[in-house]
């Protein structure tokens, strides 16, 4: 087991639709999402009442796309506190093979089709093939990551060794046992693993292929893996939406084939100016559980230009934080969407940032805006509409064009940073 039955150098790439012309890929997405929207509203009661007044013939591009209703995580916990187990969402539950429970809580269903997260290209890219034997470390257990790489495995033709987490000891024997080729699990586990085995004295150099998620993978965690002569690469997706990114060679990660990506500025479903900070949305077509405009709570920016590789679809930074920075200021709850909604109401703000602070025990708020040229009168009606929204009084502070940082924050708790 473990011998390479593939020539890694036959090919480069997993599909061919990795480097297809960018316009031909995107006239494909729009023509999935106008299907994708039809099916949803004329068969999930969820989307029936949230698309009521979209056509779905008339949503022919991004900046149409972007008028449609976003729909965050939280939403799910609400929607599926009631009767229906998907919250209304799920078109066709005979087609779902599996039904998993994450922490939240949120039931996530699984399609009955190959590869349902679409995993398989990340696999390829982090240089496993048909004939590896790979030890999928995730969980199989409540939660759909043990599963979301062993059905990619199972697509890309290699063999799965369900190793799970824990039991190092055991797994050290497995790898050494089976001759391990590819691992598959979070970054520092497998880390774990290597260094268990030097003190058993076993030889599981076998391993030269990691593809990881789950957390970050710090640079002295890659170099570590480098020098043990494994090529690791990371991938970033959901259990609800699957892969939405993943690393190839050079800078960034390359957006996953098969779904809709878009970055906007936190608290809102308004798109951000290419390479600026935001909250990563996400527009996936299984017919089974359409996710439309699926907010992942999680921050990114997009890259310019393409891969190294020679992938031709757009590029993410990776992960860069939370974008839900709900904060508490004299007992009340700030969220991101007050502050997006008050400076929606003013066309002259071009970003903004609410700082909060503590002087002397007093909560201070302080709403920095990006103004060229302050008319009169503008900064108290600011102040007015800021109280009115969150019931708080906050000193509004003109600072330049584009002087505020590019990190995707809307809410600054400088309490909690203790600056």
């Amino acid at each position: 087991m473990g011998a390479r039955v593939e020539n890694q150098a036959t090919t480069t790439f997993f599909d061919k639709a990795e480097i297809q012309d960018p316009l031909f890929r995107q006239t494909g997405l729009m023509a999935k999402l106008r299907k994708q929207l039809g099916h949803a509203k004329s068969s999930s009661p969820y989307w029936q009442n949230a698309l009521a007044d979209i056509d779905p013939e008339n949503i022919q591009s991004r900046e149409d796309l972007a008028r449609l209703p976003i729909l965050r995580k939280n939403d799910l916990v609400t929607l599926q506190a009631g009767e229906d187990l998907f919250g209304g969402i799920a078109t066709d539950q005979g087609r779902i093979k599996r039904v998993f429970f994450s922490p939240g809580p949120i039931v996530e269903p699984q399609a009955d089709v190959p590869d349902p997260w679409r995993m398989a290209s990340a696999l390829y890219a982090a240089g496993m093939r048909k004939g590896d034997l790979i030890a999928n470390c995730f969980s199989y257990h409540l939660t759909p990551a043990g599963f979301m790489f062993d059905e990619a495995a199972a697509k890309l033709g290699a063999t799965v060794f369900p190793a799970g987490v824990g039991n190092t000891e055991t797994l050290v024997d497995a790898f050494n046992h089976f001759q391990i080729s590819g691992y598959v699990g979070t970054p520092d586990f497998l880390q774990i693993i290597l260094e268990k085995a030097k003190g058993l004295g076993k030889d599981i150099s076998c391993v030269r292929h990691a593809l990881v998620s789950g957390g970050p993978l710090f640079p002295a965690m890659r170099e570590f893996y480098e020098g043990e002569n494994i090529a690791v690469r990371q991938c970033y997706g959901t259990a609800e939406l699957g892969l939405i990114a993943y690393e190839t060679e050079g800078d960034g990660m390359v957006m996953a084939e098969d779904c809709l990506v878009e970055i906007v500025r936190p608290g809102t479903g308004d798109p951000v100016n290419d390479g600026e900070v935001g909250e990563v949305v996400v527009t996936t077509f299984d017919p089974t559980y359409p996710l439309i405009r699926f907010a992942t709570g999680d921050l990114s920016a997009t890259l310019p230009g393409q891969a190294d590789c020679g992938r031709t679809n757009g590029r993410l930074k990776g992960w860069l934080g939370r974008a839900d920075q709900t904060t508490k200021v004299r007992g009340m709850f700030v969220h991101p969407q007050q502050i997006a909604r008050v400076v929606k109401t003013y066309p002259e703000i071009g970003r903004a940032r609410l700082e909060v602070t503590e002087t002397d025990g007093k909560d201070q708020m302080a709403l920095l805006c990006e103004i060229a040229n302050v008319a009169p009168g503008l900064l108290d009606d600011i102040a007015q509409t800021m109280r009115a929204e969150t019931r708080l009084r906050a000193d509004i502070q003109v600072v330049a064009p584009d002087s505020l940082p590019n990190d995707g924050k809307v809410i600054e708790d400088k309490r909690v940073l203790g600056v």
